[in-house]
Order: structure tokens, then C-alpha cells, then sequence
């Protein structure tokens, strides 16, 4: 069940701070009955950043393959990512 809380309530900063590193979710903030923000830890974001750095990564590796370039092995590809890559491409 998610985390909802009135906008009123952002004046209790550090009970806020507690609950959103205790909970580790997002905390949703609404306004006149309509949610306005979204308030988590730094970790909670720095992990939803990486899933999404990871997801474009994904994204865009699936694009070009459907643009007609050419997959490469898993063994090409950790070669790379090691700079030990010598094949074509």
C-alpha cells in the first residue's frame, strides 16, 4: 500500500526524512486532493536511476537491432566493456 500524505505535512521534515529512509518507497504528496510530488531516500532514487539507466540501455540496443545492425555475443560484448575487444565492429 503506498505511502500517501497531504501536502500540509512536508512541515515535518524530519519525520518525513525517517519514514521515507525507514520505508524505502516512495512517499506520494498531495495537493487539494491530487498528488503533486513524490518524495524518497537518495538510495531509493540512486536505485531507481540505475533500473533506468539499465532499461534505456536495453531500449536502445533493441532499437538498432531493429534498425538492422547486427547483435553481438555476450562474450563479445563483456570483451568490450574489459577493452579487450579486437573483432569487427
Amino acid at each position: 500500500m503506498p505511502t500517501i500524505l497531504p501536502i500540509r505535512d512536508l512541515r515535518n521534515t524530519s519525520e518525513i526524512s525517517e519514514m521515507a529512509h525507514r520505508l524505502q518507497e516512495p512517499i506520494f504528496i498531495t495537493k487539494n486532493g491530487y498528488s503533486d510530488l513524490v518524495v524518497m531516500s537518495a538510495e531509493l532514487y540512486e536505485r531507481f536511476a540505475q533500473i533506468n539507466r539499465i532499461d534505456q540501455a536495453i531500449y536502445e540496443s533493441e532499437a538498432e537491432v531493429a534498425e538492422g545492425a547486427a547483435p553481438i555475443s555476450l562474450q563479445d560484448a563483456k570483451a568490450r566493456l574489459d577493452g579487450k575487444y579486437y573483432g569487427k565492429g
